[in-house]
């Protein structure tokens, strides 16, 4: 929904007087997957996708939440927030400001409007849009009252928190730092470890390619259980070799490492899981560095092994993603194609020269469908700025 739309919505929704706008981008990470829950590297950038959040404070110690898309109203008491996690729809606003109320921020009565361009299921993080949204608006009314400063990576640490620790989806942090930290044209160089991170310019259209993002639109029911599955069964290697091998997280071991001390891993599972790991932060390192000299055909080609490696060690690609995936690579003008996000459905992204585009999205699309029964839909990704907020257009 345009902003101005939404305001009027919410003034219909809610009643007259003044709003503020917080606006959220989705992510989607060009390498570096299923690392950052293992201190690894990853590569995100923020999206022009967003979660818009109209607000504006109440006197009373009410939190009052609606959705564009959604019948009805959440209403949560300030007084006692832990008690939502299990709610239909609110819980990650209610979460972020749960989380912040503990760690010492003014949470005041407010009435929520939010709006999502990010597609729901698609694994571009709408979750994490809404988290950042809700946490940097709580920051900012809160900065205002007391006078502290804005934190924006620790907004990020609470988003994740309010995922893990309230709603008990156990995500990394790279979802919430990218729609955090986004940097217009950039993507975000980032060790999950110790949120150490460096832009790096990513100027795809000077070599006239363009990233698209292929959506399965695969339902992802499963996505809680077995994310939180590969999350145990990586932590098993790294109890197997972290005395042995000296590291304090499984993505600190090098690949030459690994062959080293993989004996230690006597479970076959964990075994590939590891692997999938290591191998991807170093992917992951190699892949910034061919961003960085603009060498976007070597990148392609780590993209192509990030997805096998996904598919045959890792394990959450699936039948739609792979489809999807070689559909991709079997055009004209493709560098590679990968699944990006936390797999089970949702999207693949793919580097396309922009002469080949149009027809890529038609011959894609048409296999696609045969394969699958799905009908895809296709975003050409467009590399925005962080959380903010906006002012409405006269």
């Amino acid at each position: 929904m345009e902003l101005n739309s939404l305001n009027e919505l919410f003034i219909r929704t809610f009643g007259p007087g003044l709003t503020r706008i917080f606006v959220a981008p989705a992510r989607v990470n060009l390498i570096g997957e299923h690392t950052d829950h293992q201190g690894g590297y990853v590569l995100p950038c923020a999206l022009q996708m967003r979660s818009a959040c109209v607000v504006r404070e109440r006197s009373d110690n009410l939190l009052r939440i609606a959705a564009s898309d959604l019948p009805g109203i959440v209403e949560a008491d300030l007084s006692d927030l832990s008690g939502y996690a299990r709610i239909p729809w609110g819980a990650y606003q209610i979460g972020v400001a749960h989380i912040m109320q503990q760690r010492g921020y003014r949470v005041t009565g407010m009435d929520m409007l939010f709006d999502e361009t990010v597609p729901h299921g698609s694994g571009l993080s709408s979750s994490a849009a809404i988290e950042v949204a809700t946490a940097y608006a709580i920051a900012v009314l809160s900065s205002e009252s007391a006078g502290t400063a804005i934190d924006i990576p620790e907004l990020a640490l609470i988003a994740q928190s309010a995922e893990n620790d309230y709603v008990g989806m156990n995500c990394g942090i790279m979802d919430q730092f990218a729609s955090a930290m986004g940097k217009k044209d950039h993507a975000i160089f980032l060790r999950c470890d110790d949120l150490d991170y460096r832009y790096v310019p990513v100027d795809f259209g000077a070599q006239r390619l363009t990233l698209m993002i292929c959506n399965t639109r695969k339902p992802r029911s499963l996505i809680e259980s077995a994310y939180n599955a590969r999350r145990a069964e990586c932590d098993r290697a790294f109890q197997a070799v972290k005395e042995r091998a000296g590291i304090s997280h499984l993505a600190e071991m090098t690949p030459e490492s690994f062959e080293v001390h993989r004996s230690l891993i006597d479970d076959p599972v964990a075994l590939r899981r590891a692997r999938h790991v290591i191998y991807e932060n170093d992917r992951t390192i190699r892949a910034c560095k061919f961003l960085e000299k603009g060498d976007f055909v070597s990148f392609g080609v780590l993209m192509n092994d990030s997805h096998d490696s996904l598919r045959d060690d890792f394990e959450v690609t699936g039948p739609e993603l792979d489809a999807m995936v070689s559909a991709a690579r079997a055009q004209t003008g493709v560098l590679g194609a990968r699944m990006t996000g936390a797999g089970f459905g949702g999207c693949a992204i793919a580097l396309v020269y922009d002469t080949d585009c149009d027809a890529f999205v038609e011959n894609v699309s048409r296999v696609y469908l045969e394969q699958t029964g799905y009908q895809a839909e296709f975003y050409r990704a467009r590399i925005s700025d962080g959380v903010r907020e906006v002012t409405l257009a006269k």
